[in-house]
């Protein structure tokens, strides 16, 4: 890994997510390696050249976060990284951002792969208004193995269930969903003991990684690959929009909470409409 410090100017950052208004990243790059992350565009924008996932910026700020613009406001941890990644033991900025915000009149959504999390559930028990996602798109070891370095499944498992049993809300992110890979029956039969809500966001694949991902599936999967073409080749939405009908009518008939991100464009237009 390469590690190298960073001086920024200020932590948070205007969100374009549908859901949030602000984001804060305390990182740039992340050794969790995703093979799909759309992250790795942001090597675009920050002069990396090395590979994804061998490389992150510990971001130093001295200016403190304005809890006043935060008033009222909903903050997104974190978007083009993982907030608990390896690095934070050591350089624990993540934390002193979260001491920050415990004096912030806002609504704080963390989203991880990382059960370092529950070194924090301390500063997590105080927030007034949070939620923390844990990413799970699988129950196979071996294939959540071939596509990221974070917590194994049943270790995020384990950390949601932990910060549920202090009294946190809990979300299981599920995303991204592969196609005919992603049992979501399965891991939500799994877990739906210790989580409040549920989210749903469909497998994108664009850029560098999307002929990553498509050469895995070749490899490992084969039995899918023409679907995986026509789906992302050729621009086939019938099985999101099959799976979305789906989802919703399973959750409903179980009394699950949940949110579907599947048409994420539209809901960033439909919240850029509200403005």
């Amino acid at each position: 890994m390469i590690v190298k410090t960073v001086l920024v100017k200020d932590y948070l950052t205007r969100s374009n997510l549908p859901s949030s208004d602000y984001v804060i990243n305390p990182y740039i790059g992340c050794p969790h390696a995703c093979k799909y992350c759309y992250a790795c565009f942001m090597k675009r924008f920050t002069g990396h050249n090395e590979e994804w996932g061998s490389f992150i910026d510990v971001k130093e700020c001295d200016k403190l976060i304005s809890v006043r613009t935060l008033k009222g406001r909903s903050v997104f941890m974190s978007s083009v990284t993982d907030c608990y990644n390896p690095y934070e033991r050591e350089y624990r900025i993540t934390r002193k951002i979260l001491e920050q915000l415990l004096f912030a009149d806002c609504e704080l959504s963390i989203s991880t792969k990382s059960e370092l999390i529950l070194r924090d559930i301390d500063l997590l028990k105080q927030f007034k208004n949070l939620k923390v996602a844990m990413s799970v798109n699988t129950l196979d070891e071996g294939f959540r193995g071939d596509m990221d370095n974070a917590s194994s499944i049943q270790r995020r498992m384990f950390t949601l269930k932990k910060l549920h049993e202090n009294g946190i809300y809990t979300v299981l992110f599920m995303s991204p969903i592969f196609p005919y890979i992603t049992d979501f029956k399965a891991i939500l039969e799994k877990s739906s003991g210790f989580i409040d809500e549920y989210w749903f966001e469909n497998l994108n694949l664009r850029g560098s990684y999307k002929q990553t991902v498509l050469s895995y599936i070749r490899e490992k999967y084969p039995q899918y690959y023409d679907e995986y073409r026509r789906i992302y080749l050729f621009d086939d939405n019938s099985y999101w929009e099959e799976l979305a009908l789906e989802i919703n009518k399973y959750c409903e008939e179980q009394g699950l909470n949940f949110k579907n991100y599947f048409y994420h464009s539209k809901l960033v237009e439909e919240k850029n409409r509200q403005k």
